[in-house]
């Protein structure tokens, strides 16, 4: 990272994104070796990033022929206007960017676990039924383990932080719009 300043070095910040972000990016290499991007929904679970997918298609073709892949997350925090000045205005994020290595997983007890990590975060309430038998067979899991987790954070100057942390501990729609 060129701006160590931006570092997130609190390994908790990046698990609480990881479990917060509704949206990630896997980044495969392609059959014609330009990267590939798409982006999915996802769980981190026991220090791993899971999804679901198909058993067949693009994303698999690349993991089968190079399981190295990155994996991105990022919550805009603030938008910043810029009084009169174009220069003035800035962006407050947080992300995290993962390199790892990807596998279609078979285990049955880890898919499980997989699949209701997925649905406790996109349906906290419950109330989905079992899993059709029919879906399960077509459904692939794969598993990103982690090899590398670097997190980066720009909340500006003191006083935007301050209103940016804000924001997230009383957790405000996001991204919220602020004036210097």
């Amino acid at each position: 990272m060129r701006k160590h300043k931006k570092e997130i070095l609190d390994i908790n910040i990046m698990r609480e994104l990881l479990g917060s972000c509704h949206v990630g990016r896997l980044g495969t290499n392609g059959r014609d070796g330009y990267p590939m991007v798409k982006p999915l929904n996802f769980a981190f679970l026991n220090g791993n990033i899971y999804f679901h997918t198909a058993r067949e298609g693009e994303k698999i073709d690349d993991i089968r022929r190079d399981s190295r892949v990155c994996f991105e997350v990022d919550l805009p925090i603030a938008y910043v206007k810029g009084d009169n000045n174009p220069c003035g205005a800035s962006y407050l994020y947080r992300s995290v960017i993962i390199r790892g290595k990807a596998y279609l997983i078979d285990d049955q007890e880890e898919r499980g676990a997989a699949l209701n990590a997925l649905m406790a975060k996109y349906q906290p309430g419950g109330g989905y039924g079992d899993y059709l038998e029919e879906k399960l067979r077509i459904t692939g899991i794969v598993r990103i383990d982690i090899e590398e987790m670097v997190g980066k954070e720009d909340l500006g100057e003191p006083e935007l932080r301050k209103a940016a942390i804000n924001a997230l501990s009383v957790n405000a729609h996001l991204p919220i719009i602020l004036e210097r």
